[in-house]
């Protein structure tokens, strides 16, 4: 006897369906009009969730690593090592190195906020979030991670976490944010990417001071006082500066 799948599993899938649709071509007016008006939405709803958090770093990493992983770790001590330092941690949300990122900054009293995902196998929020919101489409979840930070870490990762990095060096190359810090870490994970940037640059594909912004570094403490230093001094952070609330915007 089969099991019926979950009620949140059908949900997913057929959220999946729908986006594959979507990106399959041109679909009838009335519903591209509908689909733009709710993505429209979910960026308003962003905006409105995130508005008052910050100053952030984001933290890339994947889901696959559980506690007592050399990697998990890493991930916790450098969440610790940004909390200390005055940050919030951003994450995707979810498990793994996000949750340990997350979990260090708890460990120490820090805020944590999680754009979290929506899936067709549910990916859940964290323990460790004080804050979080989930969202439909990863273009929407991308730009809140971008907007909201002064620089990223990017700990061992699949695809998501390449796709991830290089959006966010693509985004410096072309002026589209300032020069935020990128650090890549371990150094023996990162290693045979860090071979591929030499040799495109060698070959002219991309500058060097392309990928001049992203550093490569073991140590947390390192890491984290490398991310302060240079948003304190090239783009003038200032963790006094808070926005306001307005009562009639139910904020």
């Amino acid at each position: 006897m089969t099991a019926k799948p979950a009620n949140d599993q059908i949900q997913g899938s057929v959220r999946a369906q729908e986006e594959r649709q979507f990106l399959s071509g041109p679909q009838d007016r009335t519903s591209e009009l509908i689909r733009v008006a709710k993505i429209a939405a979910e960026f308003i709803r962003g905006f409105r969730a995130l508005h008052f958090v910050g100053p952030c770093v984001t933290v890339f990493g994947s889901t696959h690593f559980a506690e007592g992983h050399p990697y998990y770790e890493l991930g916790r001590d450098i969440g610790r090592r940004l909390a200390e330092a005055g940050f919030t941690v951003m994450t995707g949300g979810g498990p793994g190195i996000m949750e340990a990122a997350n979990r260090g900054a708890k460990d120490v009293g820090g805020r944590t906020v999680g754009c979290n995902i929506e899936l067709p196998h549910e990916q859940r929020p964290n323990a460790y979030l004080d804050h979080w919101i989930t969202f439909r489409h990863f273009y929407v979840r991308k730009v809140m991670l971008v907007k909201y930070s002064y620089a990223f870490v990017a700990l061992p990762g699949g695809l998501g976490t390449l796709d991830e990095i290089f959006e966010t060096a693509t985004l410096v190359q072309t002026g589209k944010i300032k020069g935020f810090p990128v650090v890549l870490m371990p150094s023996p994970f990162w290693g045979p990417l860090t071979a591929l940037l030499q040799t495109m640059t060698a070959e002219g594909t991309v500058d060097e001071a392309d990928v001049s912004h992203l550093q490569v570094m073991d140590s947390a403490e390192a890491a984290a006082a490398h991310i302060r230093d240079v948003s304190l001094r090239e783009f003038g952070l200032s963790y006094g500066v808070q926005p306001k609330r307005r009562r009639f915007l139910f904020e």
